[in-house]
C-alpha cells in the first residue's frame, strides 16, 4: 500500500489503524490469499462500502460474515489451455493419448497442472510415464509432489523431505544444509533444483517456502523414507543451527548486556549491531516456530535459549507482536521445567516487557511479578533488581510517576547489595546508569525538571563514554523531553538530532517517537 517498511507501526492495533486511514474514502480491492483462520482476516474487514475484501481459503473453510463463493476445479478446457501455455502446444500434442489420464490425475488443480506441465516441458513423457497410468485414490497436489520428487536426484528429494519437517515458515541454504547434514553450497544447488520442479516457491528476500500441502506430503513421507531417528536428528540439527545463528546475532545486537549470551565459538559472527538486528529480524518467524518445535522434541534448553535470544529484537526493533507467541511458550516451559531459575526470571522479564509495550497492562504486571519471584528464588540479585526496575517502567507507562520512582529507588537499593567480589559487580556501573536514566524520566513526569535533567545528563555522558550508541540515544531522547517541557526547545532539537544520528534504521519505534517529538518542539520553537 506504499508504506515503507520502517514506517509500518510495530503493533497490530496501530497497523490496523493505519490500514483504515489508508483505505478511508478510497475505492480499494483487498485480496487475502492462503487464509486459514478468521483471526488473520478480522482486523482487515472493511468498515466503508467502497473497500471490497476478497478472502481466498484453500483449506478447511471457517466462519466469516461474508458471501461464500465456491471455486470449482478447472474445467478440462481451461486445464488444457493452461497446460499449453506452460508446456507449449507441441509438447501437449505429443502426449495427446495420455491427456485424459493426465487431466483426471490433476483434477483441475492449478498447482498440479502447472507442475505437470513443467515436468512435461523439461522431461517429456512416454507411454510408461507415471502420468499416463490410470489413477486410483489420489490427491492432485500430493500426486504432483510425488512426481516432482521422483524426478529429482535422491539427495535433493531427501533434503526436501528433511527440510519440510518442523514446518519452518521460510527456508534458506543454511537451514536446508543443517536439515540434510551437508555443505551450504550443495544445499543451495539442491534448493534451486527443488524450485525448478515446483516443490519450493522463491521469496523476495532470497529465501524459499513450501506450499502447505506440499510440505505436509514431504513431511509425511520423510519418516517412511528415512526413518524416525534420521528425521529427529534433522530437526535437532536445524534447531542447533538456528540457535547458533541467533546467539551470534543477539550478541552483536546487544554486546554490553548480560541478558544476551556470549557469542558461540563456532559459526559465523555478525559484523555489527545493525547486522545482528537484521539477522534476528530475518529469522524471527523461524525462531518463534523453533521454540514450539524444540519443546515438542523435548530440547528444553534450546527452546528457552532461542526465546531469550529474541531480547534485542523486541528491545531495539519493536518486534513485540512477532515475538509474543514464543515468549508465552518459553515462559510456560521454563515454569514447567526450570522453575525459580535465572532463565525463568529472564523469560518472564521479556514477556512482561513485550506485554507492556503492547498495552496489556494486567498481564504485564503478572509477568513482571513472576520475573521478580523467579530471580529472587534463584538468588540472582542483578536479575531481581532489573525486574523491579521493569515494574517501575510499567507503572510509568500508566503515568504513575511517583510509584515508578519508588520502584526505581528500590531497584537501585537492590543493586547496591551486590558486593565488589561478586561476578555480577562488573555490570553495576551500567546498571546504575540505566536506573539513573529511569529515575530521571520519573522525576520529569513528577514535574521535578531540574533534578530530572541532572540525572539524564549523567546517564547520557556515561553511555557516550562507554560507546553504547543505542542507550545514549535513548537517554538523549529523555533529555530532549525534559528540555521541551522546560521550554528549551532549541536545545531539545539539538538532542533529538544527535539521537537520530546514533540510532540504526532498525530502531523503528524509537525513530518514529523522535520524529513526533521533533514536531512538538518545532511547533513552539
Amino acid at each position: 500500500m506504499g508504506v515503507e517498511h520502517d514506517r509500518i507501526p510495530p503493533t497490530g492495533a496501530a497497523r490496523e489503524q493505519l490500514y483504515r486511514r489508508l483505505t478511508a474514502g478510497r475505492r480499494v480491492l483487498v485480496v487475502i490469499d492462503h487464509a486459514s483462520s478468521v483471526a488473520q482476516v478480522r482486523s482487515l474487514i472493511p468498515s466503508t462500502p467502497d473497500v471490497f475484501l476478497l478472502v481466498v481459503v484453500s483449506g478447511r473453510p471457517f466462519t466469516l460474515d461474508a458471501l461464500p463463493v465456491a471455486v470449482p476445479p478447472m474445467s478440462d478446457r481451461h486445464a488444457v489451455k493452461m497446460l499449453r501455455q506452460v508446456a507449449g502446444r507441441e509438447q501437449i500434442a505429443r502426449v495427446k493419448r495420455q491427456l485424459p489420464a493426465l487431466l483426471t490425475r490433476c483434477a483441475g488443480n492449478a498447482f498440479a497442472l502447472r507442475a505437470t506441465a513443467l515436468r512435461l516441458l523439461t522431461e517429456g513423457a512416454s507411454p510408461s510415464d507415471p502420468v499416463a497410468e490410470p489413477p486410483g485414490d489420489h490427491h492432485p497436489v500430493r500426486d504432483a509432489t510425488r512426481s516432482a520428487c521422483d524426478g529429482l536426484r535422491p539427495q535433493t528429494a531427501r533434503l526436501c523431505r528433511l527440510t519440510a519437517l518442523g514446518g519452518w515458515p521460510s527456508i534458506d541454504a543454511h537451514l536446508a544444509a543443517a536439515a540434510a547434514g551437508i555443505e551450504v553450497a550443495e544445499a543451495a544447488r539442491m534448493l534451486a533444483e527443488a524450485v525448478d520442479v515446483q516443490l519450493l516457491e522463491p521469496l523476495p528476500d532470497g529465501r524459499h517456502r513450501f506450499r502447505p500441502e506440499v510440505r505436509r506430503y514431504l513431511a509425511d513421507t520423510a519418516g517412511p523414507e528415512h526413518g524416525i531417528a534420521e528425521c529427529s536428528a534433522a530437526v535437532a540439527r536445524v534447531l542447533d543451527a538456528l540457535l547458533n545463528r541467533v546467539l551470534h546475532a543477539a550478541h552483536a545486537a546487544l554486546p554490553q548486556s548480560w541478558r544476551t549470551e556470549p557469542a558461540p565459538e563456532s559459526g559465523v559472527p555478525c559484523r555489527d549491531e545493525a547486522e545482528g538486528v537484521a539477522v534476528l529480524a530475518a529469522e524471527v518467524r523461524n525462531v518463534v516456530r523453533a521454540v514450539s518445535v524444540a519443546e515438542e522434541y523435548q530440547h528444553i534448553d534450546t527452546a528457552l535459549r532461542l526465546a531469550r535470544a529474541l531480547w534485542p529484537l523486541q528491545l531495539k526493533a519493536g518486534y513485540w507482536d512477532e515475538v509474543l507467541p514464543a515468549l508465552r511458550v518459553a515462559a510456560r516451559c521454563a515454569d514447567d521445567h526450570r522453575p525459580g531459575s535465572r532463565m525463568a526470571g529472564a523469560l518472564h522479564f521479556q514477556l512482561a516487557h513485550c506485554l507492556g509495550e503492547l498495552g496489556r497492562e494486567e498481564e504485564a504486571d503478572r509477568a513482571a511479578d513472576a520475573a521478580v519471584a523467579s530471580e529472587r528464588a534463584a538468588g540472582h540479585t542483578r536479575g531481581e533488581a532489573s525486574s523491579v526496575e521493569l515494574q517501575g517502567l510499567l507503572s510509568m507507562r500508566r503515568w504513575l510517576y511517583a510509584a515508578a520512582h519508588e520502584r526505581f529507588a528500590e531497584a537501585e537499593s537492590i543493586y547496591r547489595g551486590i558486593t565488589s567480589g561478586q561476578d555480577e559487580a562488573v555490570d553495576l556501573p551500567r546498571a546504575f546508569a540505566l536506573v539513573q536514566r529511569h529515575q530521571g524520566r520519573a522525576l520529569r513526569g513528577m514535574g521535578r525538571l531540574a533534578e530530572s535533567r541532572v540525572l539524564l545528563e549523567a546517564a547520557t555522558a556515561f553511555f557516550e563514554e562507554q560507546g553504547e550508541a543505542y542507550n545514549q540515544a535513548r537517554a538523549l531522547t529523555d533529555l530532549a523531553e525534559a528540555l521541551h517541557e522546560a521550554g528549551e526547545n532549541a536545545e531539545a532539537l539539538v538532542k533529538i538530532t544527535l539521537a537520530e544520528r546514533l540510532l540504526t534504521p532498525a530502531a523503528t519505534p524509537h525513530l518514529m517517537y523522535l520524529a513526533g517529538l521533533r514536531l512538538r518542539c518545532e511547533a513552539v520553537a
